[in-house]
């Protein structure tokens, strides 16, 4: 199952990565993001892991997510596995006239057969998934149009 969702940010796309990949100040802007550990030492790279606690259709959740790829300033690429189950988040940063475009995919793969039996449900939850992201997106666009310098 692939969602993919866009949005214009009336910031350029340097800045909009800048902020994207900054993950420790996710919960500053994310409004459904409570709390976020980076879990890996050093700096943000290919390879971090960090758990992030996010509101969910009134529950709180808890997942650790690796970064997968880290393009600037065009790519970022985060996932994890659960439940049988790869999740991938593919976020693309791309110039749109004197701003950007970022989009946002997100992935569902089963991997094992017990989540290719149940994978079905989850085409259930495609709305309740994408209004998520599409929330994401407008707190992001926010935040990114709100920094300093950093507008068009």
């Amino acid at each position: 199952m692939l969602i993919e969702v866009a949005i214009g940010i009336a910031a350029a796309p340097p800045a909009v990565f800048a902020l994207l990949a900054d993950i420790r100040h996710w919960p500053e802007w994310a409004s459904q993001i409570t709390e976020l550990t980076v879990l890996t030492p050093g700096p943000i790279a290919v390879g971090t892991c960090y758990r992030e606690t996010r509101t969910m259709q009134g529950r709180t959740v808890s997942q650790e997510i690796t970064i997968q790829e880290l393009q600037p300033p065009v790519r970022f690429v985060t996932g994890a596995i659960t439940h049988g189950t790869r999740f991938a988040g593919v976020h693309r940063v791309e110039p749109d006239g004197v701003g950007s475009r970022l989009v946002v995919g997100f992935l569902a793969q089963p991997v094992t057969l017990s989540a290719a039996l149940i994978h079905p449900l989850m085409w259930l939850m495609r709305g309740r998934l994408r209004r998520q992201i599409e929330r994401d997106l407008a707190d992001f666009k926010r935040a990114a149009e709100q920094q300093p310098g950093d507008g068009v």
